[in-house]
């Protein structure tokens, strides 16, 4: 059996994702990767067969997407030239991380498409929403990425195809403990602001890990750091508590290491938001910007936030049968 696995390559938490399912993968079949997109800080081990440019949104640096970019980037003409050049001849399916390539491909060519994201997760009604519409963002949860089946993630079991996080081994295998710092990751925020704000809480010591620093530095009580799977990884494994923005990775790790987690979804992004109300709803605090007036909401939960608690059980494998059984 010959599989495509596509990922999605805005973002961290697609391809973290993968690491430990490409190995399971290869495991029982013969795979191929596709990664397309270019905002991820995160690297695979394992061969890349396919990069393309795809279509995914540029990070700001106060809080939300860079839209002059993000469609300065953009080329429709390339995203169709690329669908349509795509080779699916030798693979029995695609599976498919929210990636429009490959999945598009699959539909004009009639071949299988099994979605393995979180965003599938949005195909049930049952997932929660922000306090907002965003219909054109509904509208590319059901096409940006067309599927035939269905294997979601998300905080909860919202309906059938949805399953609990994949914890990562990295992550199930650190052993937790506190020293006391706050691990820091707000990708659509400029480090310069963030060291503005949070040096205000200037009795504790914060380690930022910001996608705008190749170097790192130390300003204050803020510590700036690279992007860096390993670092981050430690980080969280010996902090007290996450302030991260609305994605699902991070703060479903920190959660499931019994880390205090707080979150600041992307000003604009509508998935974020609908992820700050689902774990809004878990019991972690959430604000929907970093500015003067709520950094004292973020002083709050430094004195007084609490872990909550969740059960993840370790579900790679009982995920890996589901793919199998639906594909056949």
């Amino acid at each position: 059996m010959k599989i495509l696995y596509a990922i999605q390559g805005t973002g961290n938490g697609h391809i973290s994702r993968a690491r430990d399912f490409i190995p399971a993968l290869q495991e029982r079949a013969d795979l191929d990767i596709l990664i397309s997109g270019t905002q991820f800080d995160v690297s695979l081990p394992q061969e890349i067969k396919y990069k393309f440019k795809g279509a995914g949104f540029i990070f700001g640096k106060n809080g939300g997407v860079d839209y002059y970019n993000t469609i300065k980037n953009f080329s429709p003409i390339t995203l169709i030239n690329d669908i349509r050049k795509l080779d699916l001849k030798p693979y029995d399916f695609i599976l498919n991380d929210f990636e429009p390539v490959s999945a598009w491909a699959g539909k004009l060519k009639k071949k299988k498409v099994i979605a393995l994201s979180h965003q599938a997760s949005f195909l049930s009604k049952n997932t929660p929403r922000a306090n907002f519409k965003d219909s054109f963002t509904e509208g590319l949860f059901k096409n940006y990425a067309p599927s035939n089946l269905q294997i979601a993630f998300h905080f909860e079991k919202y309906d059938t195809f949805i399953n609990t996080p994949i914890i990562r081994k990295d992550i199930r295998s650190l052993t937790p403990t506190n020293l006391g710092h706050y691990t820091v990751y707000l990708p659509a925020y400029d480090d310069k602001l963030l060291i503005k704000y949070l040096s205000t809480i200037s009795d504790v010591q914060w380690e930022v890990f910001s996608k705008w620093e190749r170097k790192g530095y130390t300003d204050g009580n803020v510590k700036v750091l690279p992007v860096n799977n390993e670092a981050f990884n430690n980080s969280m494994a010996t902090c007290e508590g996450l302030l991260t923005g609305g994605g699902f990775e991070a703060p479903a790790e920190a959660l499931f290491l019994k880390k205090k987690v707080f979150v600041i979804p992307m000003f604009g992004q509508y998935e974020q938001a609908c992820n700050a109300e689902a774990i809004r709803r878990l019991g972690v605090p959430v604000i929907q910007v970093l500015d003067s007036k709520t950094i004292s909401n973020i002083h709050d939960w430094v004195k007084h936030g609490e872990v909550v608690n969740v059960d993840f059980p370790d579900n790679l494998e009982e995920v890996i049968g589901k793919i199998f059984g639906i594909s056949s």
